[in-house]
């Protein structure tokens, strides 16, 4: 599969990149995606939720009231679940969400979230670039050049680069990440994927 690279200003600089077959033109799996993007999200989760029991209220020990003859039903404990304050039955407690996948179930997943993105025609190749200093502008104006700036975007680095990455800290519908940290959710995450072109190396021989 073949695509035209862009420079920063939306246009055809004549040159084309090759996308592998056995990474963006796979049969998708989506059982595979469901799974890597439940492990994602399951991962964030911090599972600190905690509510005290009626062994863990502070309150007095004394029976509240006779044991007959009151018309009512018996209580020995102010701490007892049926009343306002007392403890609260099978309440949460701190839990790790976290499950393991194997690599080849993960790798599966990428390549399969990236098929579905190049048969989306969803991904752009643009020629590297770089900011003298951080600005959100200037980014912002790579945006609107490639026709992106009103959608969900991720942009995807060959290597780490500081003032692309600052210049879009600001915006919510953005995000720069550098190949290494590609994840299944973020490619569906996103409605366009701009893959800078000394990144697709990177990629393609990480999971081919």
């Amino acid at each position: 599969m073949e695509i035209a690279v862009l420079d920063i200003k939306g246009k055809e600089t004549g040159r084309k990149a090759k996308l592998s077959d056995a990474v963006f033109a796979i049969e998708p799996n989506e059982h595979a995606v469901y799974l890597d993007v439940k492990q994602y999200l399951a991962n964030q989760r911090q599972g600190t939720h905690k509510a005290k029991e009626r062994a863990e209220i502070a309150g007095s020990t004394r029976k509240i009231k006779k044991q007959k003859g009151t018309g009512t039903a018996r209580a020995g404990s102010i701490k007892s679940p049926v009343f306002r304050g007392g403890g609260r039955i099978f309440g949460p407690r701190p839990k790790d969400y976290s499950f393991k996948l194997n690599k080849n179930l993960k790798r599966l997943a990428r390549k399969s979230a990236l098929s579905m993105k190049a048969n989306d025609k969803s991904i752009i190749v643009v020629e590297d670039f770089s900011f003298d200093t951080p600005k959100t502008k200037n980014f912002i104006e790579v945006l609107q050049s490639l026709g992106i700036e009103s959608k969900k975007s991720l942009i995807v680095l060959g290597d780490s680069n500081k003032n692309v990455y600052l210049s879009s800290r600001n915006l919510k519908t953005s995000e720069v990440v550098n190949s290494s940290e590609l994840s299944t959710y973020k490619i569906l995450n996103a409605n366009n994927i701009v893959f800078l072109e000394g990144s697709l190396e990177g990629i393609e021989s990480k999971l081919s």
